[in-house]
């Protein structure tokens, strides 16, 4: 049976769209041609994904001795052992428009807006902001009308959108790293069940809330609704699509359980005219960290979406993170002055970041698409605007690239530049590899080889 990437299962305020399965690709990719169709149609679909943290990282325990295939994993890269083959670590990149350039201070606004865009952001802390469009809004240009979701603007930490919050910089510019355009950011969700019901809901928002209520009052399972059309479609499939899918809905059914049993803050209180009351968000940053990485596999899974965005904080956040034994302020812990105790701490929490970045990267390995994985078939980028948050610059940028784009990156090892170059050089190299090319983007000067 032939089905089409636009195949979703249907129910009560409910659609939800299928993994990447082998009844989807044209039927020449299974015979003896080599065409670039039928090869593409085997790799599947290529997604990208940023992943940022603020406030710069300790740089001595990030930055590998060696380059090339040999290097050795630096302390707190070493998470991602697993990856390795899979990972390029970057030096050498720079974002310069998040220098002062006569501005003064504010590096930590600077830093995130400017990251993904390479653009200066005009120094207001009104409604008067101006920077520039982000890569991934860039990458939505060309390709976002082939899914449901043209982007996915994840978050963690919501911070404010109104006032001055760095210097005389408005707080859009230390909490969003997503830029619609150059007056626009885009807001990102940070509530997993919110992100969860809108992955799956129908697109009629009222009507999904209504069927979200109906499905908490008789304790059903969003798949519960589904469940006739995927059993009708399962069997015209065969053996192997029918285990995929299987795999899938477990998948989501699991996050559902999870998401019921995290503990949540209290609602704030519900906007005037909505449906039911607003959710709380998970108490615990572990566990709020793994729900959005969860919607970020789920949303590459069904194809609802190819590209997003994934800040693990704000810029300029004061965390604490006693889990890894660091219940200090991350921002003001970043101003170490070189102070060994703070610098332990400091790598403590990198390094915890890191491992959550380890843990979206393993659900991604572990889902079989064509002929590899999604991460497989991805370019997942992390890494920072600055660079040492005791001096808040922005050259040398801590940055990674997990994933070979559908075999189009050359992985495995360390690219040293030999002179500096803008970040946004390496997003120009990622968006055509998205088939989504741009002669410019901020302040690149040419695209960065990577393969």
């Amino acid at each position: 049976m032939k089905i089409t990437r636009r195949t979703a299962l249907r129910g009560l305020g409910t659609a939800m769209a299928l993994p990447f399965l082998e009844a989807m690709m044209p039927s020449r990719a299974f015979g003896a041609t080599t065409s670039s169709t039928a090869t593409k149609a085997m790799i599947g679909p290529r997604r990208t994904a940023w992943i940022y943290v603020p406030n710069g990282i300790v740089m001595q325990n990030w930055t590998p001795a060696e380059v090339g295939s040999s290097y050795e994993l630096t302390p707190i890269l070493q998470p991602l052992a697993s990856f390795k083959e899979k990972m390029l670590v970057i030096t050498g990149l720079e974002c310069e428009k998040a220098n002062p350039n006569g501005d003064g201070g504010g590096d930590h606004a600077r830093a995130m807006s400017a990251y993904l865009t390479g653009c200066q952001p005009r120094k207001t802390g009104g409604a008067n902001i101006k920077v520039g469009m982000s890569v991934d809004q860039a990458i939505v240009e060309r390709v976002g009308h082939l899914t449901k979701f043209p982007s996915l603007e994840l978050g963690i930490e919501e911070g404010k959108q109104v006032g001055s919050c760095d210097s005389g910089y408005a707080c859009s510019y230390s909490h969003n790293v997503s830029w619609r355009n150059e007056n626009t950011p885009v807001i990102k969700d940070c509530n997993p069940q919110s992100v969860f019901d809108r992955l799956f809901g129908n697109g009629d928002p009222r009507e999904s809330a209504e069927a979200k209520a109906k499905r908490e009052a008789r304790r059903k399972s969003v798949l519960d609704f589904v469940l006739e059309d995927a059993r009708q479609l399962q069997g015209q499939m065969g053996m192997g699509d029918k285990r995929k899918v299987d795999e899938y809905l477990a998948s989501i059914r699991e996050i559902e359980i999870r998401l019921s049993k995290t503990v949540m803050e209290p609602p704030a209180p519900p906007p005037e005219g909505a449906v039911r009351p607003a959710e709380g968000k998970p108490r615990e940053y572990p566990d709020h960290a793994r729900l959005m990485c969860d919607m970020l596999v789920l949303a590459f899974q069904g194809d609802l979406t190819r590209v997003a965005t994934l800040p693990f904080a704000s810029e300029g956040s004061d965390q604490t993170y006693p889990w890894v034994e660091a219940p200090v302020p991350h921002h003001g812990t970043s101003h170490h002055m070189n102070d060994p105790a703070k610098l332990a701490l400091l790598t403590k929490i990198n390094t915890f970041h890191i491992q959550n970045f380890a843990y979206l990267l393993a659900k991604l390995d572990s889902i079989q698409e064509g002929n590899g994985s999604i991460l497989d078939n991805s370019m997942i980028s992390y890494g920072s605007g600055n660079s040492d948050g005791n001096r808040h610059n922005h050259d040398n940028l801590p940055l990674i690239l997990l994933g070979k784009g559908g075999g189009t990156v050359a992985t495995g090892r360390h690219l040293k530049l030999e002179t500096k170059a803008p970040v946004n050089n390496l997003w120009l190299s990622m968006m055509d590899r998205m088939e989504a090319h741009h002669d410019k983007l901020g302040d690149a000067t040419g695209s960065l080889k990577i393969s």
